[in-house]
């Protein structure tokens, strides 16, 4: 691509959507982050980002690669080992994207309690879905 294009992510043919669709996914910020510690191979990541199945962080790893971010290393061993590390290019995502992550930690209490006082303001809204966000974090407060 020519450097000297001006990309405009608020058009809707603009690549750079596509960009940000790939940094916003939570396995894919999670994944970057837990191989900005160093190259891991792919159970070792599963055991890591705990609810991540496999089949999605296979998924996300081959949209890495693809992106540039995620370099994939075969070694002939038996059985086959397979090695993932960042790229530079995911290196400088993984700069980007720390800051994103301590900031979720320091807020995550005030946007919880922000969401417990709107759903007692608005006790019609979708209840279904509440119920279902809320899960994960109930059970990360119980343990």
């Amino acid at each position: 691509m020519d450097a000297h294009i001006a990309w405009n992510p608020y058009s809707d043919v603009c690549p750079t959507r596509l960009v940000l669709d790939r940094i916003a996914d939570k396995w894919a910020v999670l994944i970057i982050s837990a191989l900005a510690q160093g190259p891991q191979r792919f159970n070792a990541l599963g055991r890591q980002i705990k609810g991540l199945s496999q089949k999605v962080l296979s998924q996300t790893l081959k949209r890495l690669e693809r992106d540039g971010f995620v370099a994939r290393t075969v070694f002939a061993t038996v059985p086959i080992t397979v090695e993932y590390a960042l790229t530079p290019l995911g290196h400088s995502l993984s700069a980007t994207l720390n800051p994103l992550i301590a900031w979720s930690k320091v807020n995550c209490e005030a946007i919880l309690l922000s969401q417990r006082s709107y759903d007692q303001a608005h006790p019609q809204a979708d209840a279904g879905a509440r119920a279902a966000a809320a899960a994960p974090i109930a059970a990360a407060s119980a343990g």
